[in-house]
Order: C-alpha cells, then sequence, then structure tokens
C-alpha cells in the first residue's frame, strides 16, 4: 500500500556549508554521450531554445502536481504557484516540422544520456539522466505513434520479470501531446547496479517533443516527492535493495568522457575536497539556498535559492533578478523578452560566478556563450534567462551550463548538494 510518508525526505533546513572529502567508494561510471550547447554552426538556435525552455517549465509544472498530490502544497517553496500549461508557439512548431527531414548532428542534442536496460532478458535503452525528475519511462511495444517509430521499445512479454501494476503514468507537454502509459514493475540495471521490482511506465504515447531527439526516455534522479508514479526512483530503490555501497551519486559533463558515478564519486574527475550545502527544503528537489552570483567581480544578487537540474540546459532566474544581473554588463540587452533571453557583446564576454556562502564557482566564458544572436552578428546570448517558472519566489534552476564547470555531487544520506574543482 502506498503511504504519502514513504516520499518524505529527511532534511534539516539550517543553511550551512562544509568541506571534506568523501571516504573511498566502489561505486558504478556510465558513460555519457556528449551533448553541446543550443548552438547551429556557431549561432543560438532561438527555436529549439524556446522548445527547451516550453519543456522546462511543463517538466517543472508536472512536478509540482505530483508533489501537492504526494505530499500536499504546503511543502511548495514561497510563491510556488501551478502555472498554466506552457505551449510551443505555432510558428516554432511549423519550422520543426521542416526541420525534423533533416540528418542529425550533435549539436541539436542537449541532454546527457546513457545506456541502461530493462527486463529479463535485458532490454536496453538510451536514456536522459534527469535530477529534475523522479520517474522513469520509455517506450512501449504497444506505442505505434510515428513518434515511437525511431525509439527502441519495451516489450513486457518478453520479458519474465514484467508485472503491469494499477495506475497510470502521464505528462503534459507544450506540443499539445503528452508521453503516457500503464504502470509497470519489472528489473533495471544501470552500468551493473540492479534495482528489482523498479515501477516506471512503458509509454504508449510520445510526445512530438521528442520525435527528433536520439533518446528513447528519461530517468529521474531527484526525490520519490516528485513522483508521478508515487512511488521510489531508480536510485533509491537501487540504494534500499543494497545494490550500491554508497547513497551518492555524481555528474561530470565535459567535451569528452562524461559519466554519471553511482554510489559514491571518482576522485580522478576533480581535485581537492567537496564543499558541500545542506538541502533547503524537503519538497523533493535537490535545492540549497544562500546562493549569490556575481558578474565581473561585483555581486549581482544575493539570498536566493537554486535548484541543481541536470535535465535542463539554460539556467533561469526570476525576470526581475536576471534583468538586474544584466544590467550590470556594459552593452547587453534584451534579446527575446518573452522568453527572458538577453544578448551581450562577444568580445566582452562576462566573468559570472555563483557561492553559496562558500567559495565563487565560476561559469566559463564557453559555457555562458550560447552563440551569435545571428549569423554574421558581434552579439552572443548568455546562458542565463529571465523565466518564472512557478517554482517560487527567488528560485533559480541551474542547468548543465553550470554544472559542465564543477564535478557535482548529489549525497542523500547528508542531504546536500556538494561541488568540487574539476581535475585538470
Amino acid at each position: 500500500m502506498f503511504h504519502k510518508s514513504a516520499l518524505l525526505v529527511p532534511v534539516t533546513l539550517a543553511l550551512f556549508t562544509f568541506a571534506n572529502p568523501l571516504p573511498s567508494t566502489q561505486g558504478a561510471s556510465v558513460p555519457l554521450r556528449k551533448r553541446s550547447p543550443i548552438t547551429r554552426n556557431g549561432v543560438f538556435d532561438h527555436d529549439r531554445a524556446v522548445q527547451m525552455t516550453v519543456l522546462t517549465k511543463n517538466k517543472h509544472r508536472q512536478n509540482l502536481i505530483n508533489l501537492e498530490h504526494n505530499l500536499g502544497k504546503e511543502l511548495f517553496s514561497e510563491g510556488a504557484v501551478i502555472k498554466p500549461l506552457a505551449s510551443m508557439p505555432t510558428a516554432i512548431l511549423d519550422r520543426f516540422q521542416k526541420r525534423q527531414s533533416e540528418s542529425l548532428t550533435d549539436e541539436d542534442e542537449v541532454e546527457w544520456a546513457g545506456t541502461i536496460s530493462v527486463g529479463t532478458p535485458g532490454q536496453r535503452f538510451l536514456i536522459d539522466f534527469d535530477t529534475g525528475s523522479s520517474d522513469l519511462w520509455v517506450p512501449s511495444a504497444s506505442c505505434t505513434d510515428t513518434d515511437c517509430s525511431s525509439k527502441r521499445r519495451y516489450d513486457a512479454s518478453s520479458s519474465s520479470t514484467s508485472r503491469q501494476q494499477s495506475g497510470n503514468f502521464s505528462i503534459q507537454y507544450g506540443d499539445g501531446s503528452t508521453v503516457s502509459g500503464p504502470v509497470v514493475t519489472d528489473t533495471v540495471i544501470v552500468a551493473g547496479i540492479k534495482a528489482t521490482g523498479q515501477f516506471f511506465s512503458p509509454v504508449t504515447t510520445l510526445s512530438s517533443s521528442f520525435r527528433d531527439d536520439p533518446v528513447d526516455g528519461i530517468l529521474g534522479l531527484a526525490f520519490p516527492a516528485l513522483s508521478n508514479l508515487h512511488n521510489s526512483p531508480f536510485f533509491n530503490t537501487a540504494h534500499s535493495q543494497g545494490s550500491v555501497p554508497s547513497n551518492v551519486f555524481a555528474f561530470f559533463l565535459a567535451s569528452k568522457k562524461s559519466e554519471l558515478f553511482l554510489g559514491g564519486v571518482n576522485k580522478s574527475l576533480f581535485t581537492g575536497s567537496i564543499e558541500y550545502h545542506k538541502l533547503s527544503s524537503n519538497n523533493g528537489f535537490w535545492q540549497i539556498g544562500n546562493a549569490a552570483i556575481s558578474i565581473n567581480s561585483k555581486k549581482a544578487v544575493q539570498n536566493f535559492q537554486t535548484i541543481i537540474d541536470s535535465g535542463t540546459t539554460i539556467m533561469y532566474g526570476p525576470p526581475a533578478a536576471v534583468k538586474k544581473l544584466y544590467e550590470k554588463l556594459r552593452g547587453a540587452k534584451v534579446f527575446d523578452s518573452e522568453n527572458g533571453f538577453y544578448s551581450f557583446p562577444c568580445n566582452s564576454i562576462p566573468s559570472v560566478s555563483f557561492n553559496w556562502g562558500g567559495r565563487k564557482w565560476a561559469i566559463s566564458s564557453t559555457n555562458f556563450n550560447l552563440g551569435l544572436t545571428e549569423e554574421g552578428s558581434s552579439d552572443c546570448v548568455g546562458a542565463i534567462a529571465g523565466q518564472d517558472l512557478g517554482l517560487g519566489k527567488d528560485v533559480w534552476l541551474l542547468g548543465d551550463s553550470f554544472m559542465k564547470n564543477v564535478y557535482t555531487v548529489f549525497d542523500t544520506d547528508r542531504n546536500a548538494v556538494g561541488f568540487a574543482a574539476l581535475a585538470a
């Protein structure tokens, strides 16, 4: 029987920073495919960025719906609200239909994906590992939509460990379509780490948003409170069954040899100690507070909350705060007011850093620059956009444009997120 109490994340609300190395652990490494910024031939891909912004809005809209259903609105951050479903502009949808005939290139890819196995014998899928959601879904063999035609599909009848469960899984997307399907349990293996009886959905309808995406599905790494399936996410299940030595996982996102490390950290990929920050809420997100951001060594905004989300490329902040940030950069101006994008002179890429009461974690010029505003322009688009995602007052969302600059550790035992300097 499902109990809401099972979704609670014990957390100490006092905020503090501590820096000490993790004990030696033996975990498993998941190689991740390299993904590039949202650019096409060095130019900011505005249509793709808008699509990703809509997907991000609707992902976290669904997270809030799940949180309300599982634990109640009392755990919403201050000012959080479930917003109306965001929609893709018709003109952009039309242009995407024309682009679907183009061959895929790395420049169009924005997730960090690796391979998992589902069922007995195992059926392999290319999966986006997402710290901003909590559920696993893959396409079903019963999905006959055109959007599923290029995907690997799960066949329950071919797995001796597949079990049908009650309930349904459904997420709405901004193109008017959904990802939906039944609820099933089966064995899931990631880099040799096994979770038996893992709840997931083999979806029978797939949003057209995923049609030109090489990944087959998504594996969420946030907490149970955000689960649409109302059950334990994969990593929580694996740890509870003793499949991983430590309740820790870490991301290394880079141009080469990116990896997700399950059950500890890979000490060869970072230097020095890990600076930890306690989670500032038990709302199911990897959320830490007491954040500040500086631009060209000048503090621009401070005392805000941050959610660390590997399933998002762009960094988002409240529109007023992001406006305040760019006002401190000479030559910066609004590029797209509706979607909160700003431009700046390409020959003057700013020095931007975040801190949570400890050291400053800088964003490299490469990761801050999303590309030229248009071919031949001298202006570039910044990786921080002003958007009200409904997550709450003073809540920022930091995607891989931030995570590519640090070694990022997610520790459930400590209820903390940690950062360390990348190894040279």
